[in-house]
């Protein structure tokens, strides 16, 4: 049997070399978790847990909502929600320096409320707003990067599966979870607002000059939210309430986002069909994805287990002459070089057996506000290189522009992030106080 420590060093360049010749990451994390485990405790622990896990880790009636938030959203984007948010917000705002990107904010932020992806955000506000900023005169680097920020508000903004996704690994409330991001999301709006004024300030050519919109045209443009409103309600509102369980919220606003699509009258005649197929496969390929990192990286997070690496990361945080913020900050800072490489699910299946009951049981800390942290900083791992899946998306849809561009132009974005999370950081309320109002907390 190889050593423990020496097992979990050579894993770490097992999973460069796979994912650097072009394995994916899930691939990559559950061979190399059931060779660590083949190489610690033998062939009969392996295999057995390689027959085990894939079910017993899988077949979780929370993981439901994954896929019912991911087709609510699709339904969403069918019945014509996010170009009426976008329009909305482009009435509204438009009239400020950099106003059509604000619109994009806000729109983001609601598509968010009704979505639950992060990518789904950024593929769709991708496919309205760049195309609209670019002929407006928006610097393509800037209209860019704004999309791909503002995809990642989706992953904070209730209903998140990155939040069901840490409440589900980690046993916590997932409708807690889900209400803690309302405030946290907020602030990252705001914060992405005044930092592009910032931005328009200091280099006014990177906009062009507002545009100019009657009141009677804003006022009319209203008439869009309410599919956002209803669905808003029904989910986030029904969990806060407690109305609903996050399953069953999630099954409600699916139902109800099919409803949109079939009464809405925005899919073109004879496609109502096909519109409904295309849903469910991209819910399909979305799903599949999500469980087959939940697997692969759940086999590489049990070979850390066997490894001792949770119990003697604990053991040395105890020995630190340092505040619990200090440990927080510390474990905050690995997502960093991870989400260079890795998904936010991989990240934190992979992170949170070994931080999770440090930071909790250990510290004594909110596993809310921490879920938060991690979310937050997970958001910023989608923007960065070379593994940043907002900018990969963002490339398949604006084809034009070259994916450094992009890269180049989330750089003011990611600055933006620092402050929301150093703003989270500090307030712990912001995540806990509507979570501690819940019906039946």
């Amino acid at each position: 049997m190889l050593d423990p420590m020496l097992a979990v060093i050579l894993s770490i360049f097992i999973v460069l070399f796979l994912i650097g010749i072009g394995l994916p990451i899930y691939a990559s994390l559950g061979i190399t978790g059931f060779l660590g485990s083949l190489a610690i405790k033998g062939p009969h622990l392996a295999l057995t847990q390689l027959k085990v896990f894939p079910y017993v880790n899988t077949a979780n009636y929370l993981l439901a909502v994954i896929p019912l938030f991911i087709i609510m959203g699709h339904f969403g984007f069918k019945a014509g929600i996010s170009s009426d948010l976008y329009m909305i917000g482009r009435k509204w705002f438009s009239r400020f320096p950099g106003g059509l990107g604000i619109a994009t904010f806000v729109a983001s932020a609601d598509f968010g409320a009704c979505c639950g992806s992060s990518v789904a955000s950024a593929a769709t506000m991708g496919t309205i707003a760049v195309p609209e900023m670019r002929a407006l005169g928006y610097d393509r680097k800037l209209a860019c990067g704004l999309v791909a920020a503002a995809g990642t508000l989706a992953i904070m903004i209730p209903p998140s599966v990155v939040s069901v996704f840490y409440a589900s690994i980690n046993d916590t409330s997932a409708g807690a979870q889900l209400i803690a991001g309302i405030f946290p999301g907020l602030v990252s709006v705001g914060v992405y607002i005044v930092g592009l004024w910032f931005l328009t300030r200091i280099n006014p050519t990177l906009v062009p000059a507002p545009e100019r919109y009657t009141w009677r045209e804003r006022f009319a443009s209203l008439k869009g939210i309410w599919g956002m409103a209803t669905l808003f309600f029904l989910v986030i509102g029904g969990m806060y309430i407690g109305w609903f369980t996050p399953t069953e919220a999630a099954s409600v606003g699916a139902f109800a986002g099919f409803l949109m699509i079939l009464l809405g009258g925005r899919v073109e005649k004879g496609k109502f069909g096909e519109s409904i197929k295309v849903c469910f496969l991209d819910t399909l390929r979305t799903t599949c994805m999500v469980f087959l990192i939940l697997i692969g990286a759940g086999l590489y997070a049990f070979f850390l287990t066997l490894a001792q690496i949770p119990q003697i990361a604990s053991s040395w945080v105890g020995s630190l002459p340092v505040p619990p913020w200090v440990v927080v900050a510390m474990f905050l800072t690995i997502y960093i070089p991870m989400g260079m490489f890795m998904d936010t699910f991989s990240m934190l299946i992979i992170t949170q057996p070994i931080m999770f009951p440090i930071v909790t049981k250990q510290l004594g800390l909110d596993p809310i506000w921490f879920g938060v942290l991690c979310i937050k900083m997970a958001e910023i791992g989608l923007m960065t290189p070379p593994v940043g899946l907002n900018v990969y998306v963002l490339s398949g849809v604006v084809r034009d522009v070259p994916m450094h561009d992009i890269f180049r132009g989330c750089s003011w974005f990611l600055v933006f992030e620092v402050v929301s999370m150093a703003i989270l950081f500090a307030f712990p309320i912001i995540s806990t106080y509507l979570p501690g109002t819940m019906y039946g907390r």
